[in-house]
């Protein structure tokens, strides 16, 4: 006994179901766009700082140590099939690194990509402590590390 005010309900709530699935792909996109072709319009020892700000935009940093060398990033990540729970994908990771030279002309620029990044492999071997637990200087830091740490109503006569 399905009343019809049940079946207009249970309509209505897959067609919002229907609806609310998007089948594009989510894109998060942080940076500069298209980093990679605008810098094919900057020209070694033609263009200047001015000339890159109005191109490309301010940099996305500058660095600490030398003043005329500017980073831009370009991070292009999407999500990935429902069957992996919405993890994401780095679709472009442009990096570019441009230098001036004293009078502030395009000394050289730089453009790396996914390709270039480095993938770090860290070691799993553990250091081993190189001291003896017999030595005169372990027992004193020992015996005031056991004084410290001794309640505090031994402390207090």
């Amino acid at each position: 006994k399905y009343s019809f005010f049940m079946k207009i309900l249970n309509i209505f709530i897959v067609l919002l179901f229907i609806t609310n699935c998007s089948l594009n792909k989510v894109i998060h996109h942080h940076g500069v766009h298209n980093l990679d072709k605008k810098q094919l319009k900057l020209k070694i020892n033609k263009s200047n700082k001015n000339d890159i700000i109005k191109i490309i935009g301010p940099p996305s940093s500058i660095s600490d140590f030398d003043k005329n060398k500017w980073f831009y990033i370009e991070r292009l990540k999407t999500n990935q099939s429902l069957l992996k729970l919405g993890s994401q994908k780095i679709q472009k990771n442009n990096i570019l690194i441009v230098t001036f030279n004293k009078s502030g002309m395009l000394q050289s620029k730089k453009l790396l990509d996914l390709n270039n990044m480095n993938d770090i492999k860290f070691l799993e071997k553990t250091t081993q402590k190189d001291f003896q637990k017999n030595n005169i200087v372990y027992e004193i830091f020992s015996s005031m590390r056991e004084k410290i740490n001794a309640p505090s109503k031994n402390r207090s006569k």
